[in-house]
């Protein structure tokens, strides 16, 4: 067993450790788990897991920003961040947290993929099973929150799902599904108010949104006009990967970035509170 003062030495050298493991190890390889680290939970479907096609600039690892492997191990971070399916790609995850550190040279940021291709709002319930991909999104999003706040606090969800409810019967009801999610995950994680940012469904050539589309995004932006602390980011411009559903990578990049910035205008908003 190591002792404390071992365990000191290994976190004052974690950097080095993680700047390491960037150049010359595996993706699976595991890292010493850094402390206080600011951590960000990537819940809701494909557009949020991600499937833009991964390119080399999407593999380079920065040592300030780490994600939590399907081991529950903390690991450089590079596209894709999730593993929910063989398909998954770029996602906005990366880049959001690359926009945070650089904008802080003291942040070190954790990401905690949970998204789930497919899913649609009511498999992010407490139980609930996600067919397709025999998962429990909501419970495995706790479940990995959890294990990641041992070494950090939780600043955030980012949502991007209801593209499976954009249909008749699924459409009327999403209001009072996401207002209860955004409760439920509060308390189910403590944090009363935990900003919660949303990102707008795409918007692509050669399919205009039809009412149930358009329902879901006054959804979106109905709550993120009076739900304290939620934003929503536009997705305006956005392209698609030649589907009419998922964003292309650059897109991706893009999209990550304008999280970041709503995240940041949300924070700075608020009064100021103790770490």
């Amino acid at each position: 067993m190591l002792s404390v003062l071992s365990v000191r030495k290994l976190l004052a050298v974690a950097p080095a450790l993680i700047s390491l493991a960037c150049s010359s190890t595996s993706g699976g390889s595991t890292i010493a788990s850094p402390s206080e680290l600011q951590l960000f939970l990537l819940a809701g479907q494909s557009n949020m897991a991600g499937r833009g096609v991964v390119e080399a600039q999407d593999r380079m690892a920065n040592p300030r920003v780490l994600m939590l492997d399907r081991t529950l191990h903390w690991v450089p971070a590079t596209d894709p961040v999730h593993y929910d399916k063989p398909i998954a790609g770029v996602g906005p995850g990366h880049s959001f947290a690359l926009a945070i550190v650089a904008r802080d040279p003291n942040a070190r940021v954790g990401l905690i993929p949970a998204a789930v291709g497919g899913s649609p709002i009511s498999s992010w319930e407490p139980g609930a099973l996600d067919p397709a991909t025999k998962t429990h999104p909501y419970d495995d999003a706790l479940l990995r929150a959890r294990a990641a706040m041992r070494d950090g606090r939780l600043r955030a969800i980012l949502w991007h799902q209801g593209e499976s409810d954009a249909h008749p019967g699924s459409s009327e009801r999403y209001a009072g599904k996401l207002r209860a999610l955004i409760a439920r995950f509060r308390t189910d994680l403590n944090a009363p108010e935990l900003p919660f940012i949303i990102g707008e469904l795409g918007q692509f050539p050669g399919k205009p949104w039809e009412a149930d589309v358009k329902r879901i995004d006054s959804v979106h932006r109905a709550i993120a006009a009076t739900v304290p602390n939620v934003a929503y980011v536009s997705s305006d411009g956005l392209r698609d990967k030649g589907d009419t559903l998922h964003f292309d990578a650059a897109s991706q990049r893009v999209f990550g970035e304008r999280y970041a910035r709503a995240y940041l205008a949300l924070v700075s908003a608020r009064p100021a509170t103790a770490p």
